[in-house]
């Protein structure tokens, strides 16, 4: 129907009763199946009340408030001025007089990106309104005189999320879009948007698993992870694909990655717009992946040793038997970086020198300061993974994959909530966060050495306090060239900390720092022309006199890392095509152990 206020004609669209009727009595049936499997479930498993250790941190916050009373009238009164000069300024506003806000939001905060929050002297106002509070709130809780470091930061992290959480965006009567967007349709965004609630909570079987991106839109070995090549070699952990070269000649020494098995290694090879795999070959690199399996509850007793003997050690095996070429050079991403450095401590002590140089992209190899993930990492929240891991036989791939959406709150939950339930829409087809949904499980005898020795107890960074097969690790043994790559906004591997990592390595070391973050810091092709880096030959103690020092250089490291590693060998021979060899191919790249999904 047509309406007309002032002058103005606004299109409203009224619902359709019957099928406005047939959606609710769906949703209803849905919702009562989702509540009896819940309640099932809790039965089973038990409610845990407080499964992040966040009562206690919160507690003794208030009892350090309460010893303090005169900061926090401080605050309050601050508070209270803010308000009232809102409210004045605001009043001033509807009456058609110009008034400064109190307090501006950050341009580059997409929540209130919609031109009302600030056309609009009432969304303006509850947009104020909430971020004085915001900052109220983080000013008193980062004001607390006493607390120890760990539980400081705890309180930190979920006084944010719990300010992330209450943005008047996330609310369908104070956000001006959903609003617009619900008179437009007469409502079927808010139905709409319950269904895709439904539908999520039922793929979590009672737990949110928010839908990211299409996922119909995309298939791997299909239009992502689409590089040319075959496997070559398999075990119960990992495939090694082997790359069709993209030159006649390539250089000797073969390069072989180690991704993360916390995600799934086709990060690295998306699109062939931005696939590091497609650009070592087309450098002339001979390039071996370890696409690593997502296990299941059969290889619940795999250790971070079995990772390294069948991973890193037998690939290297691999990539012997089929080119003739026993030296490499190794990539490790992440983990895959922190399992890449622990072996090399072994090979070390060993007298294994196959791998000739070492690459670690946003690793940690010293955990004294790990981020925001250290909140995670306390004995009563590892008592509980522990426990959950060994009666099912795995870590839930999901437990993993909220834990870091949860370190980009506003960014991976708060604005599909928007997107998805309030205005009603679908995801979009978006290959990374396709990526970032496919999670893997983990199994709980390496997951628990993970996190014991290396979080909580910083062992790899201490001579000989990681033991990798009865052999002692000491990472200032290891001589060879290692280049570090890290990223400046990385929120997973802050770049302070992997820099100090790379001051225990006994050989040269090449620092670079990127812009951008832990995935799109990486995986930054040339061709793009996004994002600088920054690079300093010097390695002073304080990182950041490190980067005082530094010069930054346009665009994607990528092409500085190729000069870096062909300086040490150039030889050139035959392109080796994959199945040619001693190791014949056994399946299609990107193979079968990718394809399985948590």
């Amino acid at each position: 129907m047509k309406q007309t206020t002032g002058q103005n004609e606004t299109d409203i669209k009224l619902p359709d009763a019957g099928q406005l009727g047939c959606s609710m009595a769906d949703i209803a049936l849905r919702s009562q199946r989702l509540v009896n499997e819940w309640l099932r479930r809790q039965a089973q498993e038990g409610l845990e009340l407080d499964p992040l250790n966040v009562g206690g941190a919160f507690l003794e916050m208030t009892s350090k408030l309460l010893a303090n009373p005169g900061q926090m009238v401080h605050a309050q009164l601050g508070l209270w001025r803010d308000y009232m000069t809102l409210w004045q300024n605001t009043t001033r506003r509807i009456m058609g007089m110009e008034s400064e806000p109190v307090i501006q939001s950050d341009p580059k905060d997409k929540r209130f990106a919609d031109p009302a929050w600030q056309q609009n002297e009432i969304f303006d106002y509850i947009k104020q309104s909430y971020l004085l509070s915001a900052r109220y709130i983080n000013d008193v809780v980062t004001h607390v005189d006493g607390l120890e470091p760990k539980t400081a930061q705890k309180i930190d992290f979920y006084a944010r999320q719990f300010i992330n959480a209450l943005s008047p965006s996330n609310f369908a009567l104070t956000n001006p879009e959903v609003l617009r967007r619900t008179r437009e349709t007469g409502g079927e965004n808010l139905v709409k948007g319950l269904s895709n609630l439904l539908s999520d909570l039922e793929q979590g079987r009672g737990n949110l698993r928010i839908k990211m991106a299409d996922t119909e839109a995309f298939k791997v070995g299909g239009n992502i992870a689409v590089s040319e090549g075959k496997v070559i070699y398999q075990n119960e952990l990992m495939q090694l694909i082997q790359y069709s070269p993209a030159s006649e000649t390539v250089f000797a020494r073969p390069v072989v990655i180690f991704p993360p098995w916390i995600n799934k290694f086709y990060i690295l090879d998306l699109r062939l717009k931005n696939s590091l795999v497609r650009y070592l070959v087309s450098q002339g690199h001979t390039v071996f992946m370890v696409s690593w399996v997502n296990p299941d509850a059969t290889l619940a007793d795999k250790n971070f040793d079995d990772y390294m003997a069948e991973g890193v050690l037998a690939a290297l095996d691999a990539i012997e038997k089929a080119t003739g070429m026993r030296e490499v050079n190794a990539i490790g991403y992440c983990l895959g970086g922190t399992l890449l450095a622990s072996s090399l401590g072994y090979m070390k002590a060993t007298g294994d020198e196959r791998i000739k140089t070492a690459t670690f992209l946003v690793t940690l190899t010293d955990f004294t300061d790990a981020g925001e993930l250290g909140v995670f990492i306390d004995e009563e929240q590892l008592s509980s993974i522990e426990e959950k891991m060994f009666k099912k036989g795995y870590l839930e791939g999901a437990e993993m994959a909220a834990t870091f959406n949860m370190l980009r709150a506003n960014d991976l939950i708060w604005s599909f909530v928007v997107n998805n339930y309030l205005l009603g829409k679908e995801p979009f087809p978006f290959d990374l966060l396709y990526w970032n949904s496919d999670a893997t499980r983990m199994p709980p005898a390496m997951h628990s050495f993970y996190l014991r020795n290396m979080y909580q107890k910083n062992l790899l960074a201490q001579p000989g306090g990681i033991v990798m097969k009865g052999v002692p690790v000491d990472l200032r043994r290891i001589d060879i060239p290692v280049y570090f790559l890290s990223c400046r906004e990385d929120h997973i591997t802050p770049w302070t900390s992997t820099y100090k990592g790379a001051l225990n390595f006994g050989g040269p070391v090449r620092f670079v720092l990127a812009a951008s973050g832990h995935i799109a810091g990486v995986v930054n092709p040339p061709e793009g022309g996004k994002y600088n880096h920054f690079i300093n030959t010097e390695l002073p103690v304080n990182p950041d006199e490190w980067f005082t020092g530094a010069t930054e250089v346009g665009g994607s490291w990528w092409p500085d890392w190729q000069r870096w590693v062909s300086g040490f060998d150039s030889t050139r021979v035959p392109a080796r095509i994959p199945g040619k060899g001693k190791l014949k191919a056994i399946e299609n790249a990107p193979g079968r152990y990718v394809q399985v999904r948590a």
